[in-house]
């Protein structure tokens, strides 16, 4: 990651970065550009370095910020009507953790409005377009933030993800995605979508890029009650407490145990050489031949460097995207009643009563699917039919959750694809919303199950279109994860 320093200045890489974005403006990436703001801050990094100051580790580097966290450059509007005129007081705590070692937000990055969509068409603002195909979607929802860094105006981009909005626009353009462990980073100060699957995460070329920016953001935090405490800069990267993480810590013997860190293309020993899991539920005719192909050959390139494949049978996971639809949307239905008109951003001037302020700031702000979600939600909630639905979705998550715990009995990692397709042409499925849920169909299980999972580019299909993979760790095993996807290179 190219820093500022005596050669290189921050305001020389700021530059840079805001001539790229406006370069690049027609693809509707950025929602915001923090230019003056940006400006101040590389100088005022320029001016220390100059005096001989101690300065971060991401002094002076560009980076695209989600228009879902929270500071207080600009509005915060998650791409939504609603959130239009909001500027907030706080500054999210992975932000803050950011911008403490000197990192520089040059824009507010475009999504599909309340992180609702897989495709970045659900913006009120309008959608983005892919990195290697302006025809195509850039994936959601954090799909400004991908193409940012996949069209190299940024060093790195942050993202949510609550059902693979990390993930698949990762995949889609070319670029790596992780999605960490439930609670491993702060969501303090970010807009909500459904707070028992909702991750932080990050957009980078590399996967030590990747590294660094977990170690600088990971840890607990006061202000956010589901962090947990810093795993991912201990001496293993992995938990003792979780179901199958404590194997890949070095002090175990076994083939997991010297996992992290191997050496990308280094002869193996037996010892040294990883169990890949292959899930035989996801090899069917739904997933596109390319992409199945490409997984393919990555598995063909492990064995070679001496790494063993597994094949796994996990028929719980058909169960997934079911439950998903359900449960996510009872969570986004509660976390989106807060926005009324009363307290902060837009509000309806055609209303004559209390009631009617409600129901048409409702109406007004919200985008389509924001609204068909919130119906869903209500409904899997409601009296009479919470038993029905709300429950057994909560017990289908729990037989997800056991079902990758045995399977991480039998291998170290899962390589799977991120989504049975590549970037579909715009529009294509907007008017479809079944169609558009089933392009999260391999991405949703893991924040059902809590585990963190990376996307790694795996080359490109005849058309030119990325194609991702997805490697896939135990609870608490982000760093070993990390590590491991140096192998698949």
């Amino acid at each position: 990651m190219k820093t500022a320093n005596k050669t290189v200045s921050a305001e020389r890489l700021v530059k840079d970065a805001l001539e790229k974005a406006k370069f690049f403006a027609d693809y509707h990436i950025f929602n915001f550009l923090n230019e003056e703001g940006a400006l101040k801050k590389a100088r005022e990094i320029d001016a220390k370095i100059k005096k001989g100051e101690k300065v971060g580790r991401l002094a002076g580097v560009p980076y695209a910020l989600k228009d879902n966290f929270l500071s207080p450059e600009g509005e915060t509007t998650a791409s939504a009507h609603i959130l239009q005129g909001f500027k907030s007081p706080i500054t999210a705590t992975a932000v803050a953790k950011l911008e403490a070692e000197g990192a520089i937000m040059i824009g507010r990055a475009n999504l599909d409005a309340f992180a609702h969509g897989s495709s970045t068409e659900n913006s009120y603002f309008g959608p983005t377009s892919n990195a290697f195909d302006k025809t195509r979607v850039a994936g959601g929802s954090s799909g400004g933030s991908a193409v940012a860094v996949a069209l190299d105006i940024v060093e790195f981009a942050t993202g949510t993800d609550t059902g693979g909005s990390i993930r698949q626009p990762a995949s889609f353009n070319g670029v790596y995605g992780f999605k960490p462990t439930f609670g491993t980073i702060s969501r303090y100060g970010v807009v909500a979508m459904a707070s028992s699957t909702d991750c932080i995460g990050f957009f980078t070329k590399t996967p030590e890029d990747m590294d660094l920016l977990m170690s600088i953001t990971s840890g607990q935090d006061s202000k956010d009650l589901t962090t947990l405490p810093d795993y991912y800069n201990d001496n293993t990267g992995a938990g003792s407490g979780d179901s199958g993480a404590s194997s890949l810590a070095p002090v175990v013997t076994g083939l997991a145990s010297s996992i992290a860190p191997v050496v990308a293309n280094a002869p193996k020993s037996p010892d040294s050489c990883a169990r890949i899991g292959i899930i035989k539920d996801f090899d069917n005719d739904s997933v596109n031949p390319e992409i199945r192909q490409a997984l393919k050959k990555k598995c063909d390139d492990l064995k070679k460097k001496g790494h063993k494949i597994v094949e796994l049978s996990m028929p719980n996971l058909k169960y997934a995207l079911a439950a998903y639809y359900i449960i996510v949307p009872a969570e986004v239905a509660s976390n989106l009643s807060r926005y009324d008109g009363i307290r902060y951003g837009f509000r309806s001037d055609k209303s004559k009563d209390l009631d009617a302020l409600y129901n048409n700031t409702r109406n007004e702000g919200f985008m389509p699917e924001n609204k068909r979600r919130i119906m869903i939600g209500n409904f899997v909630l409601s009296s009479g039919f919470y038993d029905a639905y709300f429950l057994k979705a909560a017990k289908a998550r729990t037989l997800i959750i056991k079902e990758y715990e045995a399977a991480f009995k039998k291998c170290d990692f899962i390589l799977t694809p991120v989504s049975p397709n590549l970037a579909f042409k715009i529009g294509e499925k907007v008017d479809d919303p079944v169609s558009m849920y089933l392009e999260d169909v391999m991405s949703v299980p893991l924040n059902l199950a809590g585990i963190p999972g990376l996307t790694v580019p795996a080359g490109k299909s005849k058309e030119g279109l990325p194609v991702g993979l997805q490697l896939i760790g135990p609870r608490r095993s982000d760093k070993s994860l990390i590590e491991f996807a140096k192998e698949l290179r």
